[in-house]
């Protein structure tokens, strides 16, 4: 399958329509303080960009001087299914960003007032990377084009450069079409995704981490998904033992989350009542709270969020669905803020940011909201800090 028809096949299966925009203006905060920034990764044909926000106490967004931000390399222009196309290194002093047309990873120095100054590039070693990895110094990227897919391993050093790891390079098929990797919590494991054909199969690889960053399948690896199309990923924030994963392609209304439980050597385990039904379509991405105690999954089909409970053992029960407000939305990859009062949504349908307030698990959309990405082509891809 051609890298990019992964893309095409999320499209034709979407429930509403993608139209155009209808030029909202961008958020106002009044005098709500700056917490912190907002982060997209702009995958722009040709020359690509990122694009910074300030964000206000209320939760609102206004863009940051001098943004979009060059980030090298090109995006595809398109818009283009993963997780994770936009990292914060471990010490939250850079951003890693995929340019998925030019096969390589930039990294982009964040200045004190949120700007952002190109500091490296660097080969993805392979082809179409999509999907970025942090633990740490410690950085994967999931690359997924024909003749290239794999994992490959990199150090970042102080100064923001990658050095690839020797020998850390895990080869896939072309069919592969991997969405996500993500380190657990504790560093110890490292999973992916292979989305795969529309109809499947579909596999997860899990690995357990050596102290030289290199990687070691666990035993039954890749593990076959318990719907079509596993995608987004999280680890359990309060819990590295748990992973929870959507799954994307079984069709209209039939959007579910798995859950599974990881062994010390990266075995994955479903638990009882795995999958867990949304009742919506295509749910591609997921957002965990900090606290571990609920589960948002973004479902691009239905322009909709899920809202579940976690319990202790993992289980998820559904506490709704809220749609999206915006015309032409296509929601793509989402992330909390610190305190989880907001969450976030990248659209990669009309280059929008969507935000609702939470309060027990329940959505809210901010007047404001959707907010226009400045410079923005078909981005992929967001960190909040």
């Amino acid at each position: 399958m051609h890298p990019f028809r992964r893309s095409l096949a999320i499209a034709a299966m979407l429930a509403t329509s993608l139209v155009g925009t209808s030029g909202l203006a961008l958020a106002t905060s009044g005098a709500s303080a700056v917490l912190g920034h907002v982060y997209v990764n702009n995958n722009t044909a040709g020359h690509n960009t990122v694009s910074g926000f300030d964000r206000h106490a209320d939760g609102t967004l206004t863009p940051i001087s001098g943004t979009p931000f060059n980030a090298g390399g090109a995006g595809i222009g398109s818009p283009t299914g993963s997780a994770g196309a936009l990292q914060l290194s471990g010490d939250s002093r850079y951003l890693l960003a995929v340019d998925a047309a030019a096969n390589d990873i930039s990294v982009l120095k964040i200045r004190p007032d949120g700007s952002l100054r190109l500091v490296d590039e660097t080969s993805s070693n392979g082809t179409t990377p999509i999907s970025i990895a942090v633990h740490g110094d410690l950085v994967y990227v999931a690359n997924t084009g024909a003749g290239g897919s794999n994992y490959t391993g990199f150090r970042l050093n102080a100064g923001g450069h990658l050095r690839r790891i020797p020998g850390s390079t895990v080869a896939l098929s072309d069919t592969a079409l991997p969405g996500q990797v993500l380190f657990s919590g504790d560093g110890r494991h490292l999973v992916g995704t292979e989305v795969g054909p529309m109809a499947g199969p579909s596999f997860i690889d899990s690995f357990s981490v050596g102290v030289d960053g290199r990687l070691t399948a666990a035993p039954g690896s890749p593990f076959p998904a318990q719907k079509i199309g596993p995608f987004g990923s999280e680890f359990r924030p309060t819990n590295p033992d748990q992973l929870f994963v959507s799954n994307a392609h079984d069709g209209a209304g039939n959007g579910t989350v798995s859950v599974y439980d990881v062994a010390a050597d990266g075995t994955l385990t479903a638990i009882a009542g795995s999958p867990f039904a949304d009742f919506q379509t295509a749910p591609c991405w997921v957002a965990i709270s900090h606290d571990g105690a609920h589960l948002y999954a973004i479902n691009t089909g239905s322009s909709s969020v899920s809202s579940y409970g976690i319990a202790n053992d993992g289980t998820l029960s559904l506490v709704g669905s809220t749609a999206l407000s915006g015309t032409g939305l296509r929601a793509f990859d989402a992330a909390l803020d610190p305190t989880d009062s907001f969450l976030y949504i990248v659209d990669s349908g009309v280059a929008k940011i969507t935000v609702f307030a939470i309060s027990g698990g329940t959505l809210s959309e901010l007047a404001s909201s959707p907010v226009a990405i400045p410079g923005g082509g078909a981005p992929f891809g967001i960190v909040v800090n």
